[in-house]
């Protein structure tokens, strides 16, 4: 289910995307709600960090884990502008997130059920999905991101 407040959150991820593109990064934003209050934020940083595990999804998670002292983020939504990657479900997973929700999908990448969906193979935790929140901007702003690389 949808909820009116997931396009207040995912256009706090979009400000995120917008800052990566700006940097020149594959623009993705990320950012971990808990109590209806946004607790880390991420965008991707890998290209200026040289890190390829730095995405956005787990540098949002990784502050988050400093924020509440740990690795489980029972409780906690992760709204991304983009479907999660392999790497990034096996992070949410991990972390024990409640619910992603994200707003473009990756046909050529995604995790969470374009490719395939590690979220729905019985792994200990299955967090709660919801996808296409504000797909038509994610999508815009990768799309003008990759035909300038070209």
């Amino acid at each position: 289910m949808i909820y009116d407040y997931d396009r207040v959150f995912m256009a706090e991820a979009l400000s995120l995307a917008k800052e990566a593109y700006d940097a020149g990064e594959v623009p993705v934003g990320a950012v971990i709600v808990k109590d209806g209050k946004i607790i880390a934020r991420g965008r991707n940083t890998r290209e200026n960090d040289g890190y390829a595990t730095h995405h956005a999804e787990v540098n949002a998670i990784n502050s988050a884990c400093e924020v509440l002292g740990g690795y489980r983020l029972t409780g906690c939504t992760l709204y991304v502008t983009l479907e999660p990657c392999p790497m990034c479900a096996g992070a949410i997973i991990n972390s024990r997130i409640d619910r992603v929700v994200y707003g473009a999908a990756d046909k050529k990448g995604g995790a969470a059920g374009s490719l395939i969906n590690l979220f729905a193979v019985g792994f200990n935790h299955t967090p709660k999905l919801n996808f296409g929140v504000m797909e038509q901007e994610c999508s815009e702003i990768l799309t003008k991101f990759f035909n300038e690389k070209i």
